[in-house]
């Protein structure tokens, strides 16, 4: 009998797919602490970003034959040991595509126009302030017409590059292992149901020069993507959006070029300590904020859920 720990959860139409394959699938969170005295007796683990499998636990799990991550990246998993020890680690790819791409819009129009400040000032204030902050957040801007550079050009910087082209803006992709890509847009009400655009990437250095927007969509390298020598060949008064994930973005330079105007404002999903981002981000007027909650749309989670329990029962087949 296959025994399966699901340790950050699951959509129940995930766990119900897995009980009709005849696994036994058990949700009870076990602490990180708690894991090496327990994990052994289960041949699968699925987890989210929460908890560690990291190569102490894995030689403790004699029993593991899989390791799944419930969404995209796998920095809280030692990937190249487990395979090395013969464990499949599998994540999910393709299901929160389009929650993270649309939070990446939800936290440009509230930056464009003013949204999360106008959120924070307007509680408690009298009817003779309405007027000041009427004109205060009346400087917004449209996204038509707009450059946003795409750092990292798989399934999510694809699907945020189809949500930027519906708006009207121009998609600046960077990505080592992408020379061009093309893309299905949906247009609904068209015969054909859908166009295909071509898109060439850029190298780094043009796109940071031109864009007018910047989103990142790759996991973390071990170091940030975006730091101080990157942020001064951006064009004074670059947005930036950051759902990916912390550590790709230097904290320290991101306040700095806050504070000099080089980037007018950021939305950030993500953050380097989680779960106690600094304060001096979190309070910060001109950051749009989300506690990395990219994926966390009830499609997604479902999604996620049945991508994992077939790729699981993949597996044991």
């Amino acid at each position: 009998m296959v025994k399966i720990l699901i340790n950050d959860g699951i959509h129940p139409d995930g766990k119900a797919e897995l009980e009709a394959a005849g696994y036994t699938v058990v949700t009870d969170k076990v602490a990180q602490e708690d894991l090496p005295s327990v994990l052994p007796q289960y041949d699968a683990i699925c987890v989210r970003s929460a908890t560690k499998v990291r190569e102490d636990l894995i030689n403790q799990c004699p029993n593991l034959k899989v390791i799944a991550r419930g969404g995209v990246g796998l920095d809280n998993i030692d990937v190249q040991f487990a395979k090395d020890k013969g464990i499949e680690v599998i994540n999910t790819p393709a299901a929160s595509s389009s929650s993270v791409a649309e939070l990446v819009f939800a936290h440009l129009l509230s930056i464009a126009r003013s949204l999360y400040q106008a959120n924070r000032a307007m509680p408690g204030q009298g009817d003779t302030d309405f007027k000041s902050l009427k004109k205060s957040y009346a400087k917004g801007f449209q996204l038509r017409g707009k450059k946003i550079g795409i750092i990292g050009f798989g399934r999510i910087g694809r699907e945020t590059a189809r949500v930027a082209i519906g708006m009207g803006m121009t998609v600046l992709p960077v990505d080592p292992f992408v020379k061009e890509a093309k893309l299905d847009i949906a247009v609904p009400h068209s015969a054909e149901g859908s166009v295909e655009v071509t898109i060439p990437a850029l190298e780094m250095d043009d796109m940071l020069a031109q864009a007018d927007i910047i989103s990142l969509h790759i996991p973390f390298l071990g170091k940030p993507v975006l730091g101080t020598a990157e942020f001064d060949k951006m064009k004074d008064g670059t947005i930036l959006i950051n759902c990916a994930r912390g550590g790709t973005v230097d904290e320290d330079a991101l306040l700095a070029a806050l504070e000099s105007g080089k980037i007018a404002a950021a939305g950030l999903d993500v953050f380097e300590n989680e779960p106690t981002p600094r304060k001096d981000l979190l309070t910060h007027p001109k950051i749009s904020l989300s506690p990395h909650i990219g994926a966390s749309t009830l499609e997604a989670q479902r999604f996620i859920g049945l991508e994992l329990a077939e790729k699981i029962k993949a597996v044991f087949k």
